[in-house]
């Protein structure tokens, strides 16, 4: 018997991309190991692993991302932020990867350790921001740095002009590609490109899409970042505290619609943030036409 597979081509669906955070627990990592073998046949353009603030989370992102190095085909990309810690200890954290086999850094500030709603303030001795931080990769190792970006603008911004300056920064400094924070309306990403391409910045602009079916951790998160959750997501929403089946469904369709606007305003690629849960990712994908490759059989 013949088996041939057939992969996905671009014709049957954007390029995409996962995150994934670094378990906490034996059971957690079971979930994420699920979620990862789950998503692999979608061919995804690279997979990213977060950081904890201070580095909280150091070895296990650097041990989840090696076993996807050294256990699967999928590209990782390992994030790294300049919270708390020195430039020796983050350019240590720079070539273990290196070393590792990681070719793919997502390079981010990080939030204030002392929280969100503390002001940030460079780590003594260590990177300043972002754009200092890709600048330092790229010193170290020859990685492709992807950076981060906000269609509402970076809640620190001063204004508009200051979030674009430092979008600039990141890329002088050797950013490549630049995901976006969450958002639940594709005109937000639209008039946030116009801002972005006017300025003269023609990189890859991935949107982020949120995979959240938990209403109020989602409407948590994003007070946090300043991302506006619309009335109409709101009253989607209302009444499925106790659904959690029906959230699910809502939470597909809603991220599946959006990127379909997306596409259609010519979008070509989405970083889903998967929350480490493969069956919504799964069943988002499948909305857009990315599906795992085709079997047939032949006798």
């Amino acid at each position: 018997m013949v088996v041939t597979v057939m992969g996905r081509s671009s014709s049957q669906g954007p390029k995409v991309s996962f995150e994934f955070f670094p378990p906490k627990s034996e059971e957690a990592e079971a979930k994420l190991w699920s979620s990862i073998a789950r998503l692999s046949p979608l061919a995804p353009d690279f997979v990213s692993v977060t950081y904890g603030a201070g580095g909280s989370t150091r070895d296990r992102t650097h041990r989840t991302v090696r076993r996807i190095v050294s256990e699967t085909e999928m590209a990782p990309a390992a994030h790294l932020t300049c919270v708390s810690a020195t430039r020796e200890e983050v350019d240590e954290v720079i070539r273990d990867y290196w070393n590792a086999g990681v070719r793919h850094i997502v390079a981010l500030r990080g939030d204030p350790p002392e929280g969100l709603d503390q002001a940030y303030t460079p780590f003594p001795n260590g990177y300043s921001n972002s754009a200092d931080l890709t600048a330092g990769i790229k010193a170290i190792g020859d990685f492709e740095v992807s950076v981060g970006c906000y269609p509402e603008k970076h809640p620190d911004s001063a204004d508009w002009d200051a979030d674009l300056d430092m979008l600039k920064a990141k890329i002088d400094a050797g950013a490549t590609r630049a995901i976006t924070q969450f958002f639940f309306d594709a005109d937000i990403f639209f008039r946030y490109l116009e801002r972005v391409r006017k300025a003269g910045i023609d990189i890859p602009i991935v949107p982020g899409v949120m995979l959240q079916p938990n209403f109020k951790g989602l409407v948590r998160m994003a007070e946090m970042c300043g991302a506006h959750v619309p009335d109409r997501v709101h009253a989607v929403y209302d009444g499925l505290e106790d659904d959690a089946g029906t959230r699910e469904l809502v939470t597909a369709h809603l991220a599946a619609g959006m990127c379909e606007k997306l596409s259609q305003g010519g979008a070509e690629a989405f970083h889903f943030y998967t929350l480490n849960r493969a069956e919504l990712s799964l069943s988002t994908c499948a909305l857009l036409g990315v599906k795992p490759p085709h079997v047939v059989k032949a006798a």
